[in-house]
């Protein structure tokens, strides 16, 4: 096939590609999403029609500019630059031009402008030392050892095995685990060379020889080569200059002393060849444990593996709290005492303590450990111990916990920031009710990290959902919706979908695509297969969609019909149900049947809100009716609409006499609000069934209290602030500048496009 012919065949899968996004596909819909990957491997394939495809997107680019047709730019600049990353080698000229189309987009709305500076941003790096993007990515991906890029990567796969049937999880953690095997630390480092050396050198570099080399030396000699070409690369990034001439004697030095003289100065003019963008390091986990996430977290931030007592954690990680850490000694064999204290308070009226030999301590810290005596010794997990947590921050870049001056008049040496150099993307899989329980545990994290911040200021966390929904779930946890179809518990990806276009080509496809892969037969060469179609567009959603849509959470409080029983606070994301409770008490029974025949079927309802308007002025109502339940929803039907608002519908029973006799018919009332209580007046309890889960259901429930989750640290600091100003009504000093309301961020490709 002459270049002509490919540029045409190249041409046409491309329009194909922006077809679809208008819903002009022929194809099936559960063939949707293909096309972007079919694309990608085709190039794959053939390397050097890389150039060739970054110049038609260039044009498309330009073109879908100058028309109406803004709706086609997001996606096509997210198929140029993960060509553009995975290219061998991209001409100076053709990676100026997308520079000069992503710094246009600088004038448009977002998020336009928002994924346009981020490209230029990156994309002026590129341009002075090629490579960088491939090797920046492999590198935190990878976790691999760099001090000039010290940046981590994982992606945590977590699906619930009680809203997936068992075949979807093997199929799941079968194709996860085949896309780990082909990849190690060495094949990476060579993979990085390999890429920088055809970047900057072209088709002058002799990849085959390279390659040979690199093969036959020593791992330890291996990772001495990545080292040099990862501090040639970040340098020239770094210096910010235009001199690309630098950079490639630079490398060009580098791979002759790799190589031997004869070697390096034979090479073929063969083309380019293809050096591969291994998978990302993924775990796949059946979330069974309410706080699981939270586990996973602190494990990806300080592995087991650098713990004191490995075989320990099992056991010891349910018993760890961030309360406990004291950030003053960095002894894994710390202890603690408690008595209450009797001492004046004044540092040198403490008596001396004695204390056990504690080998990694000095003198000045056995002296100033806090002793509380007369308790019973607990000796600490290795979880629960300091040095685990702080020797997750004692990476390069990152400064040791400075002490305090104890001295007044001495300046304190201020700590510098903790840098973030993790980043855990978590990738759920299911429908609207595991988001639900990703709302609980985000909740629960962001209360431990207000009690004792350390996961925050160190670890980069993105959110990112496929939808799955299984055709014969193996649970009862939908038996509430016999009926109820993808849609019904879809509406998240569905909101997504329709704000983000290229999520809904390559993602919510998934929905159907991934159940299908459970139902077929295995392959005996399951493991030898590099072109895995799930693992794949997981990794490219995690790669490309950095664009988040943020959804409010709700607090929900209950109070229930036994006095004695504490009232229960929880947080829903999608949507809060009630129905009237049939499980009643022998007491109550006769006079119910009697109540219900005079006032039909329900309950007598009195529900208290704020009614928004447009002008966002609060006005309370008041309504009293006799109600079968109401349904709450959080997610709009539309993208336009406003997210932090709650859509209530109330199904009202109206009784009607005429000649015949009394009938009840039901009216559905509809009304938006942010903050409902709604109250039973006669004291009759219903269920409330939180994010369509079954499991989250509470009953003999009387009253409820619905209203925007708020941030904890945000209510930390207020009332902090309440303290020193009792008549302040509003928020005051730090408080204001601080963010109110608690949202979930699930990353697209766009955001929501205006």
């Amino acid at each position: 096939m002459d270049s002509t012919e490919v540029e045409s065949d190249i041409l046409r899968r491309v329009r194909t590609l922006l077809r679809e996004l208008d819903g002009h596909h022929p194809a099936c819909q559960c063939d949707r999403g293909m096309l972007r990957w079919t694309l990608h491997k085709k190039i794959d394939q053939n390397p050097s029609n890389s150039s060739v495809l970054v110049r038609i997107l260039v044009k498309e680019l330009e073109r879908a500019e100058r028309g109406d047709f803004r709706h086609y730019i997001i996606p096509l600049l997210h198929t140029l630059m993960y060509t553009l990353i995975k290219a061998p080698c991209i001409s100076e000229e053709l990676c100026g031009r997308v520079y000069d189309f992503c710094k246009k987009l600088l004038t448009l709305p977002k998020p336009f402008c928002t994924i346009g500076l981020d490209y230029a941003t990156r994309l002026k790096v590129e341009r002075t030392a090629p490579g960088t993007l491939y090797q920046r990515m492999v590198i935190s991906e990878q976790s691999l050892k760099s001090d000039p890029y010290p940046y981590q990567e994982k992606i945590f796969i977590f699906a619930d095995p009680e809203l997936l049937s068992e075949a979807i999880c093997n199929a799941l953690l079968t194709d996860t685990e085949a896309a780990q095997v082909s990849q190690s630390p060495r094949a990476c480092m060579c993979y990085v060379i390999s890429h920088a050396m055809q970047a900057a050198l072209g088709e002058g570099c002799d990849l085959g020889a390279l390659k040979g080399r690199l093969q036959d030396m020593p791992t330890s000699e291996v990772e001495q080569w990545f080292q040099q070409v990862v501090v040639a690369v970040e340098c020239a990034g770094s210096e910010g200059s235009t001199a690309r001439g630098q950079h490639t004697a630079r490398l060009e030095e580098i791979y002759r002393a790799l190589l031997s003289s004869s070697q390096a100065g034979n090479a073929p003019l063969g083309g380019l060849q293809d050096t591969p963008l291994p998978n990302p390091t993924i775990s796949f986990h059946l979330w069974t444990e309410d706080n699981q996430l939270w586990k996973e977290l602190v494990l990806f931030i300080r592995p087991l593996s650098q713990s004191c007592e490995p075989d320990c954690l099992g056991q010891d990680l349910d018993t760890f709290e961030i309360q406990d850490i004291v950030s003053d000694c960095e002894c894994c064999e710390q202890t603690r005492f408690s008595v209450l204290s009797t001492d004046s308070g004044i540092e040198r009226d403490l008596p001396v303590a004695v204390e056990e030999p504690l080998a990694p301590c000095g003198a000045e810290t056995e002296q100033s450990r806090l002793h509380r005596r007369g308790g019973i010794k607990k000796k600490p997990s290795p979880l629960e111990s300091v040095a685990f947590l702080q020797a997750g921050c004692c990476s390069p870049g990152v400064r040791p916990p400075v002490k305090l001056q104890k001295r007044s008049g001495v300046p304190q040496d201020a700590a510098a920031p903790v840098q973030k150099l993790h980043t855990a993307r978590i990738v759920l899989l299911g429908d609207d009710r595991i988001l639900g329980r990703l709302a609980q545990a985000y909740h629960s994290l962001r209360k431990r990290e207000t009690r004792r911040v350390f996961l925050t200021p160190r670890l980069n966390l993105q959110f990112y959902y496929i939808p799955v929904v299984a055709g014969q779930p193996n649970t009862s946890a939908v038996v509430d919706h016999p009926s109820s179809g993808h849609e019904e518990l879809c509406e998240v990806a569905g909101y997504l979908g329709r704000a983000d276009p290229w999520y809904e080509s390559n993602i919510n496809t998934l929905c159907h695509v991934i159940p299908k892969l459970a139902t077929m037969p295995p392959s005996p060469s399951k493991h030898l297969v590099t072109d895995l179609f799930i693992t794949d567009v997981i990794a490219y959603y995690v790669r490309m969609g950095l664009q988040p849509v943020c959804f409010q959470v709700y607090a929900v409080k209950i109070f229930f019909n036994d006095p004695a029983q504490e009232p229960a606070e929880d947080v829903f994301l999608t949507e809060l149900c009630t129905q009237g409770q049939d499980s009643i008490s022998h007491r109550e029974l006769s006079t119910t049947k009697k109540k219900t025949t005079l006032d039909g079927p329900g309950i007598d309802l009195t529900v208290t809100y704020r009614k928004v308007v447009v002008s966002d002025r609060e006005k309370e109502l008041d309504m009293s009716l006799r109600s079968t339940g109401l349904l709450m929803k959080a997610i709009p039907s539309q993208e336009a609409e406003d997210l932090v608002c709650l859509n209530v519908t109330i199904t009202e029973i109206i009784r009607t006499s005429n000649l015949s006799g009394r009938s009840f018919s039901a009216v559905a009332n509809r009304l938006k609000t942010r903050n409902i209580t709604v109250r039973s007046t006669e004291q009759r309890p219903f269920t409330v069934r939180l994010d369509k889960d079954s499991r989250r259901t509470y009953r003999n429930v009387i009253s409820l209290e619905v209203s925007p989750c708020l941030e904890p640290s945000y209510c930390l600091q207020k009332t902090r602030t309440m303290k020193f100003s009792l008549h302040e009504t509003e928020d005051v000093g730090l408080v204001k500048y601080m963010p109110k309301s608690l949202l979930l961020p699930i990353n697209t490709f766009a955001g929501v496009t205006q």
